[in-house]
């Protein structure tokens, strides 16, 4: 019994790194509050800042050593919350609500390939490595919610044009559950300890373009980050042919 104790929650819960997965649930379901108001500008900075609790209490568990499985599968059932229900809500009541079951099935989709997505990484050995396999959930959300912030600042509104928002939500979910490799930049880690001088100035300068134009910054990075999958994975299979050409 005393084992058993030990290897369950009578070691306690890590709470730092749990604060700020809370933290990222709270915002997600802000997000579909404010989605459910009409207050979708707010929704989509919301889920923005989620992504920020998201990727600090990783770094925070992995620097603390407080890692735990108890961490990783409360963090995922937060994406899914915060990066699944919440963008898939606000792009349908926002852009999508005029094509009726059509609309709502695209959000349902993005919500459905999020989820799979997770379980995917989550049954992965050896963890994500220098790549991860699928465009990351909250990639995909962060995409989403800095479509409206960029649509509101040239005054664009989302069910304008319901079509072309559709179909990001479809490649969006698509990606997800791809075999694509995206970055995950921890091969970069050592960044937070040594940065090369020019890396700095570029940090600093999209830093100020990120503080001046927030909208248009976020989904110029973002969009730059989901096209990187695609393009990181034709390179990645002409090593391979050039490797075997080589050999042969």
């Amino acid at each position: 019994m005393k084992k058993n104790k030990k290897k369950g929650f009578g070691r306690g819960i890590y709470i730092l790194p749990n604060i700020f997965t809370s933290l990222n649930i709270f915002c997600g379901f802000y997000a579909i509050i404010a989605a459910i108001d009409g207050k979708y500008i707010a929704a989509a900075i919301a889920i923005i800042i989620a992504v920020v609790f998201d990727i600090l209490d990783g770094k925070i568990a992995r620097a603390t050593k407080t890692a735990s499985r108890f961490g990783v599968e409360y963090d995922s059932l937060a994406d899914l919350i915060s990066f699944g229900l919440a963008p898939g809500l606000m792009i349908y009541l926002w852009a999508l609500k005029p094509l009726g079951r059509i609309g709502w099935l695209a959000a349902f989709l993005f919500m459905t390939c999020g989820a799979l997505r997770l379980a995917r990484f989550n049954t992965q050995t050896g963890g994500s490595g220098e790549y991860f396999i699928g465009l990351p959930i909250p990639a995909a959300a962060g995409m989403a919610a800095s479509t409206v912030l960029f649509c509101h600042r040239f005054d664009i509104a989302g069910n304008g044009n319901p079509v072309v928002i559709i179909i990001m939500l479809y490649m969006l979910a698509f990606l997800m559950v791809s075999t694509i490799k995206y970055s995950s930049f921890k091969k970069n880690s050592e960044l937070f300890r040594k940065m090369n001088f020019n890396v700095l100035v570029t940090v600093i300068l999209v830093l100020i373009f990120i503080a001046a134009q927030p909208p248009i910054a976020l989904f110029l990075l973002g969009l730059a980050y989901v096209a990187s999958g695609p393009i990181i994975t034709i390179r990645y299979h002409k090593l391979i042919k050039q490797k075997e050409a080589d050999s042969s």
